[in-house]
């Protein structure tokens, strides 16, 4: 088997011997994800397959055309971080080859991170006005990833997700956040390799959440100024002002963005969702909810399955999976954007985001659904 020369160590003698398999279980769900790097002539491969365990598995490239050894490395690790960070872990006797950065990622545990973050209520169309005027509300576009605090201790850098638990972060942002040089929890967005940072709640031991909004953003700027353009950790920037909010949200109209979040400057951090109202609401300007693949259909679609309070599972349509993402297993929980549910149920054009891996499916109930003419939604709760 040809070997390619520009190589600073030596290849893999099998294709066997540089493939992983990993295993994700929890929520309903339990499912298969292999990953290998694979000769094809004098260059390389990465392939994948997915599915339920037991069960026939999915298979498609990561890579669209043969590339070079470190082209093919660097995908697979990229792919593998991200799968980690979906709660996938090793099986046993699973492994890549000496060398491979992803080997050390691969075996992070899921466990408690120790930080739970503070979630948002909805504003309804009629609060928008109210919370664009009133200074004491500043404004933050609302971004569409996955939430993630970023944990640095002790020299190491690890995530955590909206439901407490530890997950991997990709290598760009954990080595952004190490170089910052203090142990710190950082709260915000990770899409791709950029961590959208809105909010710190530690720095060097020191617990921040008691300090209003405005205090912990001026540390956070502090913090992430000397950080070079395009790095993998930028601080999400703030509208204040009537004027300033109503053009953020112009902009996200215009971008076609998901929304807003309105947060009050003079506001602790409190962490979970308070039962009504809160310092921080959230303005969608198109909807979004977690459903459960019901079954994978022909045409690249797959049936979207919730449940209703008295744990009753219905069907609520099929969303077309783009060609570009893999196409999810049945049992899996996704996130699907929609502008209305009709009262039959069913979802108006419904466009798929993507995996939920940090959502049980038992968490997918019925009552997410925004139905057609009652777009008025969630509580408001603007007294503080």
């Amino acid at each position: 088997m040809a070997k390619p020369k520009s190589l600073p160590y030596e290849a893999p003698e099998t294709a066997e011997s540089y493939s992983v398999t990993l295993h994700f279980q929890g929520g309903g769900s339990d499912k298969i994800y292999k990953l290998a790097i694979e000769p094809a002539g004098d260059l390389w491969v990465v392939n994948y397959a997915n599915g339920r365990r037991g069960g026939t598995l999915t298979h498609a490239p990561v890579t669209k055309a043969p590339v070079t050894y470190d082209e093919a490395r660097k995908q697979c690790n990229s792919k593998l971080f991200a799968k980690v960070g979906d709660g996938y872990l090793p099986i046993e006797g699973s492994r890549f080859g000496d060398g491979m950065t992803a080997e050390a990622i691969a075996t992070v545990a899921r466990e408690s991170s120790g930080v739970v973050p503070q979630l948002v209520n909805v504003a309804g169309e009629s609060a928008i006005e109210h919370l664009i005027e009133d200074n004491a509300w500043v404004a933050q576009l609302k971004y569409n990833g996955d939430r993630r605090i970023v944990i640095v201790e002790a020299g190491k850098a690890i995530g955590g997700n909206r439901r407490g638990q530890t997950v991997a972060l990709s290598k760009p942002i954990a080595d952004c956040a190490l170089s910052l040089g203090h142990d710190l929890k950082l709260d915000g967005e990770q899409i791709g390799d950029t961590f959208h940072c809105w909010d710190i709640l530690e720095l060097d031991g020191k617990d921040l959440r008691g300090l209003p909004l405005f205090g912990r953003s001026d540390i956070l700027a502090d913090l992430l100024e000397n950080l070079p353009e395009n790095s993998a950790i930028a601080q999400v920037r703030t509208a204040i002002g009537a004027a300033s909010k109503r053009q953020l949200l112009e902009y996200a109209k215009a971008n076609n963005l998901e929304g807003v979040v309105f947060k009050r400057s003079d506001a602790t951090y409190e962490p979970g969702r308070p039962n009504s109202g809160g310092s921080w609401l959230k303005h969608k300007l198109w909807y979004s909810l977690s459903a459960i693949v019901e079954k994978v259909n022909s045409q690249r679609s797959v049936a979207l399955q919730l449940i209703e309070a008295d744990g009753t599972p219905i069907s609520v349509g099929n969303v077309t999976i783009p060609s570009n993402h893999a196409i999810p297993a049945e049992g899996e929980v996704i996130e699907v954007r929609y502008m209305h549910a009709f009262d039959g149920g069913s979802l108006f054009q419904p466009t798929y985001l993507g995996k939920r891996n940090d959502i049980a499916p038992a968490e997918c109930l019925a009552s997410q659904r925004v139905f057609e003419g009652r777009l008025e939604v969630g509580p408001v709760g603007l007294a503080m």
